[in-house]
C-alpha cells in the first residue's frame, strides 16, 4: 500500500512550480530549459495524483493546504508562500486542482497562461478560464476565491492592530509609571495579532511603519521596531512562540526612557556629556522595570536582554559597555538593527538630517560586522529590499511612485511594485499600482524603470499617506 503524499513532497511540486513560472518569464515555450522544467513539474504532480487521486493546493486566508494538509514554511521555503499568496489572489484563484491524465501539453500550456500579464495587476477568474478553455486545458480545475479570503478589509484589521498597539503601549507605559499592575497577557495576544498581520499582509505592515508621529516618538518608534522584528525573526526561522516573545521584547525595548527627562529626549540641539551620560542609562533603566514587574512570569526573560542590550554589539561598541559578558542575545541583535534603521529615518529634533530608507540600509551595510551582526543584517537587507517600501521614486516615464512591495526575486530586486502619485507632467495623483516587471509586448522592454530615489520633504509628500488612505 502507498503512502500518502507528505509535506515534503507539496513543498518539492511547489518549489517546482515557482521554479517553472520563473523560466517561463525568461524563456520561450519551444526552450529546453523551459521544457525540462514542465518534465520535472509533471513528474512530481503525477506522483501525488498516483497516491492521492489528485493534486490540489487550496489557499484559505493566506493558510495554504496542498491535499488537505496544512503546509508549515520556515527560512528556506518562506518565500514559496509569498508566492502563492501574491499570484492566486491576482487571479481570483482559491483552489488549483490537478487530475489524473495531465499530459506535458496541457501543463505547459497551463504555466504559458499562468505567466501571461494582463493590462491591470489583477486578473479575473472568468478571463483566465476563457484561457484554459481555449489552451484545451481539461485536466486542471480551478475554482474561485472565497470571499472571506478577499483582501478588501486585511489592510483595515492590519491598521487597526498598528494604532492599537500604539494606545495599549501608551497606557501600559501610564500604569509602569503608576505602580500598577501592566496587561502583559493583552500585550501577548496583540503580538499574536501583530504576527496573523504579518502573515497574511506584509508589504503593508511595512508601509504603516513610514509612519512618524513626532509628538508620540517612543511609542510609535517601539511598535515599528515590534512589527519589524517580528518580521525580520520570521525571515531567520524563528518558530512562532520565539516571534511572539521577540515581538514582546521589542515592545518594551525602550520602557526606559521613561526615566529619562523630556527636555533631553526633545532637546532640538546637540547634548552635552551630561545629557549623554543620562540618556544612555536609559538600556539600565528599562532592564530594572522588566525585573521589578510583578507579571514577570508572563514576560520572556529574552526582553531584560533586550532591554539591555540593544544599544551594544558582539564587539562591546556603543553602550552600556560588557566587562564580562561576552556574547549579545540573538533578539538583542535583531532589536538592534531594526532601532538603528527606524531611528535613522525619522526626524529628531536634534538631527540635522533625517535619512531615507535606501539611504539608512547602505550606511547599515558599512558597519557590517562591526555595529551589526553581518548574518542578520544580509536578511534584513534582503527582506527591505534595494528600494525599500515605502521609497519615492522617479519612473524614466517622469512619473513619479511609492515603493508598495518589493520583488522577492533577486533579478527583479530593482522592479518592485508601485503606487504613481504624479503623472508625467508632475501632477499630482491617486494613481494605480504597477508592477515594474511588466513588459511592452510591441517592443518587449520594461514598461517603466525606476531612475532614481527622492527626498520625500523636497516634494513636501508623505509615504504614509498613501498606506493609511487605503484603510478608509
Amino acid at each position: 500500500m502507498k503512502e500518502k503524499t507528505t509535506i515534503k513532497d507539496a513543498i518539492d511540486i511547489l518549489y517546482r512550480f515557482n521554479w517553472t513560472i520563473k523560466i517561463a518569464k525568461i524563456y520561450e515555450s519551444n526552450n529546453l530549459i523551459f521544457l525540462r522544467q514542465i518534465k520535472s513539474l509533471l513528474y512530481l504532480i503525477q506522483k501525488a495524483v498516483e497516491v492521492d487521486g489528485e493534486a490540489t493546493f487550496m489557499l484559505r486566508q493566506n493558510t495554504l493546504f496542498f491535499n488537505g494538509i496544512r503546509l508549515k514554511f520556515g527560512f528556506s521555503s518562506y518565500f514559496l508562500l509569498k508566492f502563492i499568496i501574491n499570484e492566486f489572489p491576482k487571479r481570483e484563484i482559491g483552489i488549483l486542482s490537478f487530475k489524473t491524465g495531465l499530459n506535458e501539453e496541457e501543463l505547459k500550456n497551463f504555466i504559458i497562461l499562468f505567466t501571461k500579464k494582463g493590462s491591470k495587476s489583477k486578473i479575473t477568474l472568468e478571463d483566465f478560464l476563457k484561457g484554459v478553455k481555449q489552451y484545451g486545458i481539461k485536466h486542471i480545475s480551478i475554482e474561485k476565491i472565497s470571499p472571506f479570503d478577499e483582501l478588501s478589509n486585511e489592510k483595515k484589521d492590519s491598521a487597526k492592530i498598528f494604532f492599537l498597539s500604539i494606545t495599549h503601549l501608551k497606557e501600559t507605559f501610564n500604569k509602569q509609571e503608576a505602580k500598577e499592575r501592566l496587561p502583559l497577557l493583552t500585550t501577548r495576544r496583540l503580538m499574536q495579532s501583530i504576527f496573523n498581520n504579518i502573515t497574511q499582509n506584509e508589504s503593508f505592515l511595512y508601509g504603516l511603519t513610514t509612519i512618524k508621529n513626532f509628538d508620540e516618538y517612543t511609542l510609535n518608534h517601539s511598535v515599528n521596531v515590534c512589527v519589524l522584528s517580528i518580521s525580520l525573526g520570521k525571515r531567520i526561522g524563528l518558530d512562532r512562540n520565539e516571534l511572539i516573545d521577540l515581538g514582546m521584547s521589542a515592545f518594551f525595548h525602550d520602557i526606559g526612557k521613561l526615566e529619562i527627562p523630556k527636555e533631553i529626549l526633545l532637546k532640538p540641539g546637540k547634548l552635552d556629556k551630561d545629557e549623554r551620560n543620562i540618556i544612555e542609562k536609559h538600556p539600565y533603566y528599562g532592564a530594572e522595570k522588566l525585573i521589578e514587574l510583578r507579571e514577570l512570569s508572563r514576560l520572556p526573560v529574552r526582553a531584560i536582554h533586550v532591554a539591555m542590550e540593544h544599544h551594544t554589539s558582539d564587539g562591546h561598541s556603543g553602550y552600556p559597555i560588557y566587562t564580562e559578558k561576552k556574547t549579545i542575545n540573538l533578539f538583542s541583535k535583531i532589536v538592534k538593527i531594526i532601532d538603528f534603521f527606524d531611528a535613522i529615518t525619522t526626524k529628531r529634533p536634534y538631527r540635522k538630517k533625517d535619512f531615507t530608507r535606501e539611504e539608512a540600509i547602505n550606511m547599515m551595510l558599512e558597519k557590517s560586522g562591526t555595529e551589526f551582526d553581518p548574518l542578520i543584517l544580509k536578511v534584513f537587507v534582503d527582506m527591505m529590499g534595494t528600494c525599500p517600501i515605502g521609497t519615492m521614486v522617479l519612473l524614466n516615464s517622469g512619473e513619479i511612485a511609492i515603493v508598495v512591495e518589493i520583488n522577492q526575486e533577486t533579478v527583479y530586486m530593482l522592479r518592485p511594485k508601485v503606487k504613481l502619485i504624479t503623472d508625467e507632467m508632475g501632477n499630482k495623483l491617486d494613481g494605480e499600482i504597477v508592477d515594474l516587471t511588466e513588459m511592452d509586448p510591441k517592443t518587449n522592454k520594461y514598461t517603466r524603470t525606476i531612475v532614481k530615489s527622492l527626498d520625500h520633504d523636497k516634494y513636501d509628500i508623505k509615504a504614509s499617506d498613501y498606506f493609511v488612505a487605503q484603510t478608509r
